[in-house]
């Protein structure tokens, strides 16, 4: 299946008249980057890469797409032409996901022709604007829950596929495991779940309902005990699976003072080991709030598919460089206000004291060739990674092996920041960003 058509109109126009004035096959830089961090938030993170890859793959134009266009009149007959034989040939370098980003930082580069790069807006930013929006939320929540496990049970809170790439990015991000099935056979994360309210209102009594439960997936199982009363439920799961009954879920109530009570009365009963997982429509903050509170896990589901109220990480593409017509490299950006962009080639580093970042550095280079390299900032962490050269993907980045590399490499690198990073409040990027000139 092509991915070709998940892209605007204007991208395929521009191509269609840069093959016309002569300028389609220009050498050329775009650059995916954030002017600032959504919802004041201290830090991001980059994820979507992966998927990017697999969907570049498939990134052609067949004769169901070329016969739309045509019939359509969206391009002319030159452009169809260099469309029907269209394969991206150029090369992709960027952060690896599961990395921390800030403003300005050079998240994804592409270079090759303008008409080459050009028509990969579209999918890039749809792609890492989502999956980075739900993997910043994730790691803000993640990091609120400290040790204990976190579920993503968001699917029906976002369109089908949107809930299968939100499922993968709130798994790089720090949570454990997710509800949605295609995420588990895709990306290999792992799944959970029991029963939903609807299983107790089937029975003729909670009992029934939990007793049925238990005999279907053993007592380890967790009993859903908020449906009627919850002091009874407990009583009635314990009674039921006995004192080694694996968790109960509370979904609904003060969740601080419910499981406050719902520990003390599982005590009581005998139940010790019996752990207590809570859901009903938490956030970072309500995370947060539970810190104290006899709670062993959580789920979270809207909130998390959705960027917890920021459902785009509001990333944009922009050329950056590009080739002129004497053929000396030109450094090109963007001066409108509040909307400007720094143009040039950018290597990109994380300088760190202590093992701790201090700065985003980028490195800015008016020509092409010249471009940092890490010797020349000592302290520094190198940031970017080739993801495509010459048109070749690097497969590591995809399906389940990328996904377990993205995931371990941002529990990695988000031991670098500072504490003030740490903290839900709005407030400016945890570290600055500082443009350098390159190295001549």
């Amino acid at each position: 299946m092509s991915t070709a058509f998940l892209t605007d109109r204007y991208e395929l126009t521009m191509l269609a008249a840069s093959l016309a004035d002569g300028t389609a096959h220009r050498p050329s830089v775009f650059e995916l980057f954030s002017r600032r961090l959504s919802g004041g938030r201290r830090f991001g993170v980059v994820a979507g890469t992966g998927r990017l890859m697999t969907l570049l793959r498939e990134f052609h134009f067949g004769d169901d797409e070329l016969r739309y266009l045509r019939d359509n009149g969206i391009v002319d007959a030159d452009a169809l032409r260099y469309l029907e034989k269209y394969r991206f040939t150029g090369s992709i370098r960027g952060y690896r996901e599961g990395e921390l980003y800030f403003p300005g930082s050079p998240i994804l580069t592409v270079e090759g022709t303008f008409a080459d790069a050009v028509v990969l807006e579209t999918l890039a930013l749809s792609v890492l604007n989502h999956d980075s929006a739900v993997a910043t939320a994730a790691s803000r929540m993640s990091i609120a829950a400290g040790e204990r496990p976190l579920a993503e049970m968001g699917s029906r809170r976002a369109a089908e596929r949107s809930a299968v790439a939100a499922a993968r990015a709130a798994y790089i991000a720090g949570f454990s495991a997710t509800s949605n099935l295609e995420a588990g056979r895709e990306w290999g994360i792992p799944t959970m779940g029991t029963a939903a309210h609807s299983w107790t209102l089937l029975h003729d009594s909670e009992e029934d309902a939990f007793r049925a439960q238990v005999a279907s997936l053993g007592t380890d199982t967790t009993l859903l005990v908020d449906t009627y009363d919850i002091g009874v439920g407990v009583e009635t799961a314990v009674r039921v699976a006995g004192t080694e009954l694996g968790g109960v879920r509370i979904d609904s109530g003060d969740l601080p003072i419910v499981a406050a009570e719902v520990r003390a009365q599982l005590d009581e009963l005998g139940a010790l080991n019996t752990r207590i997982t809570v859901t009903s429509d938490l956030d970072e903050y309500a995370i947060a709030a539970l810190a104290a509170s006899p709670v062993d896990s959580y789920g979270v589901g809207t909130s998390v598919v959705t960027g917890s109220g920021y459902p785009t990480a509001s990333m944009v593409y922009k050329l950056v460089a590009r080739q002129g017509a004497d053929g000396g490299w030109v450094s090109v950006a963007k001066a409108s206000s509040d909307k400007a962009s720094t143009g040039g080639r950018k290597a990109a580093f994380r300088s760190l004291e202590d093992g701790v970042a201090v700065a985003e550095t980028v490195a800015v280079s008016d020509g092409f060739e010249a471009v940092d390299v890490p010797s020349e900032h000592p302290g520094s962490r190198p940031l970017q990674v080739t993801f495509v050269e010459a048109g070749e993907i690097d497969t590591a980045h995809e399906g389940v092996t990328g996904t377990a590399a993205a995931r371990a490499h941002h529990l990695r690198v988000r031991e670098e920041l500072p504490v003030r990073a740490l903290a839900l409040s709005k407030s400016d990027p945890a570290i600055p960003t500082v443009f350098v000139d390159a190295v001549a």
